[in-house]
């Protein structure tokens, strides 16, 4: 069952009896749930929130957008883990099936919804973003001035982030000897240098090393099938790509130098958590 509904309050009341009493066709234990998963959007004004309790109470005027999926409502996935708490930023490995932050459809299965229930009452924000089927390292802001910070250093190219990508086939020999991709994607200039780590000819598929310079939506996986190398698992783009493993991509290595400091930081996703080794 889907349902999108706008629903605007005209008597003050518990948001749970306004939103039972105009979508009779779920009961309140489902609209509980929907609500703790961040389905129900709260406006009043320029305000804006996911309401989450139940018991929530609503005043005349305001606005209550229900977005109900039961399917996306009942998916699940591993754990995110933490890898290094910084205590102004923190990096994560986001496992494959996990949003990077969620949508109007709720956030149950986002990074940023783990990380603050599992951080308190630390502000979380997102500096970058991994496609939900992939996995990886992820960085999280926990303040507005690191949040700006690190964000410029993405911006500005001044972040190294590194890649193991699994493709369809065996790449030329002059592909590989040019190591680049600069197609352009949506009208901008991007770039993906990569390098050749194993070719599998049993399975025909080829492992890579990927240095991410710009960061187009879906950049990698977009520039590979545009050369007829589709990452293997990757359900949107590529033929004859499919894997029951899941998506053949995965942010392995992260680095960086904050302003003012000399200490470079530098993360690997540990072997445990590798597709790859």
């Amino acid at each position: 069952m889907k349902i999108s509904k706008e629903i605007k309050v005209e008597t003050a009341g518990l948001a749970v009896d306004l939103l039972a009493a105009q979508v009779p066709e779920l009961s309140k234990g489902r609209l509980k749930d929907a609500m703790n998963k961040g389905a129900v959007i709260w406006r009043r004004g320029k305000q804006q929130k996911r309401l989450r309790r139940a018991q929530s109470p609503v005043a005349a005027g305001d606005l209550l957008q229900l977005n109900y999926d039961d399917d996306l409502l009942s998916r699940q996935c591993e754990p995110a883990v933490l890898l290094a708490d910084e205590r102004t930023f923190s990096l994560w490995y986001k496992p494959p099936g996990m949003l990077s932050q969620g949508n109007e459809w709720g956030d149950h299965l986002s990074l940023l919804r783990f990380a603050e229930q599992q951080l308190g009452n630390r502000a979380v924000f997102l500096i970058h973003r991994l496609d939900r089927e992939a996995s990886g390292l992820l960085l999280l802001a926990h303040s507005p001035k690191m949040a700006t910070t690190l964000s410029q250093l993405m911006q500005q190219q001044q972040m190294d982030k590194r890649y193991q990508v699994l493709v369809r086939g065996k790449l030329s020999q002059a592909l590989l000897e040019e190591g680049v991709i600069r197609q352009k994607l949506d009208g901008k200039a991007c770039e993906t240098r990569f390098k050749l780590c194993a070719h599998q000819p049993d399975a025909n598929h080829s492992l890579l090393d990927i240095k991410l310079i710009s960061g187009r939506k879906h950049q990698i996986r977009r520039h590979f099938a545009a050369m007829g190398h589709a990452v293997m698992g990757d359900p949107r783009y590529g033929e004859q790509n499919q894997d029951p493993s899941g998506l053949g991509l995965q942010a392995v290595e992260l680095s960086f130098q904050l302003p003012g400091q000399q200490k470079i930081y530098h993360y690997k996703l540990p072997s445990e958590l590798r597709r790859y080794g």
